[in-house]
């Protein structure tokens, strides 16, 4: 509105500039109207150098926000040689650098733009300036082709920014912006690579983030299948020992199961399994079970079969039946546990349950403790933690118990594996 107004001053202005000078409007009409259009163009000066930097902002603030995200996906991987030329790539293309490279703290990582065929990726780092840029961990203003260092004497790259990457306030590499000369080595310039540095430090932290989290699944993992109660074995063996004298026939089946039994615990399950066959190596746990316990040991299955293909972490279920053995049978009279699972809208819900001793009201809040009871907390906050890990909040462990009447452990799951299940 502003600027259509401007313009209809700008042209009666202008209209009557020029009758003044075709004496058809009088001399002090046109006088005025020539400094109306001088006044016109003062403004409209001053306005641009006004809203200049302000536009120039907004293309930086674009620039480096296309680049982060354009990226992310590379740099979720961390920083090497692959990821690092992916993003020099993106980089050149959507700023004004003649070319863009990323190194490590010693060697050139990246290299895209003018001097690609002889910038060699992979070599070590030349510029001494670089080098003060991760150990003083300062960005490096060089404006001449000494300060860059390339050893041939007709390399086009005159100038360049060299600003440190950072990982936890240390200095794990440098992003470099090269150009063909000096004069663009202005504020805007060196704002823009000074932002996007910060930016990929930043994607960088998550990526170290998440691999650290994985590397503590991972742990958990190995040290939830090192759990497996050594009581267990041992009275096992003997179990299987007995059998061999009274029923042979069983003895065999129950020492086949149990060699593949211990062989699943020993692989490496890091990723996601079935839950139908995490249902199964539960209920192979509890026949081992039963074969040591008897009649004392019920157990009873009402899993909905639509709920089996889901994808759930591996060892979620066994360590929540072997608790309810261990912690759940009585001196006397059968322990009955009860295998319940089904889909609840978006998630699905696995419930253990069982008539067994219960657990104090006292020790009730802890029990999902790593560390409290004995092993207790061990495996079951384990299974919480890897639960959550993977699918996030609202996903989990939840535990229900009343002293003499038993235990319920409710496994959730929630996401798109949940919800993709039985369609």
């Amino acid at each position: 509105m502003i600027d259509a107004v401007l313009l209809a001053v700008t042209i009666i202005t202008a209209v009557v500039a020029a009758a003044g000078l075709a004496n058809a409007v009088p001399p002090a009409a046109a006088t005025i109207a020539v400094i109306l259009l001088a006044a016109i163009a003062v403004w409209t000066a001053a306005m641009r150098l006004i809203s200049r930097p302000d536009h120039i902002r907004a293309i930086q603030s674009h620039q480096i926000v296309v680049i982060a995200d354009r990226s992310l996906a590379y740099l979720r991987r961390g920083l090497d040689a692959e990821t690092a030329q992916e993003v020099c790539r993106l980089a050149l293309a959507e700023s004004e650098a003649a070319a863009v490279a990323i190194t490590d703290t010693e060697r050139v990582l990246g290299f895209a733009g003018i001097g690609e065929d002889h910038h060699s990726v992979g070599g070590p780092i030349l510029t001494r300036a670089t080098r003060e840029a991760i150990e003083m961990n300062e960005h490096r203003i060089l404006g001449t082709k000494d300060e860059i260092g390339c050893p041939r004497s007709d390399c086009l790259l005159k100038a360049a920014i060299v600003v440190p990457l950072e990982v936890r306030d240390t200095p794990v590499g440098t992003l470099k912006f090269y150009y063909t000369t000096p004069r663009l080595l202005n504020e805007t310039q060196i704002a823009m690579v000074g932002g996007l540095a910060r930016l990929l430090s930043t994607q960088l932290e998550l990526s170290e983030l998440e691999r650290q989290t994985e590397l503590a699944c991972r742990m958990e993992l190995k040290a939830l299948q090192a759990q497996i109660n050594p009581h267990f074995l041992f009275n096992t063996i003997n179990t299987i020992a007995m059998l061999i004298r009274t029923d042979p026939a069983t003895a065999r089946e129950l020492l086949r199961e149990f060699a593949a039994f211990y062989r699943r615990m020993l692989e490496d399950n890091e990723g996601l399994v079935p839950l139908g066959q995490e249902v199964e190596y539960a209920l192979t746990y509890l026949r081992f079970e039963q074969a040591r316990f008897g009649d004392r040991l019920r157990v009873v299955d009402e899993l909905d079969p639509d709920v089996l293909d889901a994808q759930v972490p591996a060892f979620i279920l066994q360590p929540i039946v072997e608790n309810c053995v261990q912690h759940g049978i009585r001196q006397e009279g059968p322990l009955t546990i009860t295998l319940t699972g089904r889909r609840e809208g978006d998630a699905i819900r696995v419930t253990i349950a069982d008539d067994g001793v219960g657990i104090s009201k006292e020790d009730l809040p802890r029990v999902l403790e790593v560390g409290f009871g004995k092993g207790l907390g061990i495996a079951l906050g384990n299974v919480d933690d890897r639960l959550r890990g993977f699918f996030g909040p609202g996903s989990g462990l939840s535990v229900g118990s009343e002293q003499g009447t038993g235990t319920t452990v409710t496994v959730t799951i929630t996401g798109p594996t949940a919800i993709g299940v039985g369609g």
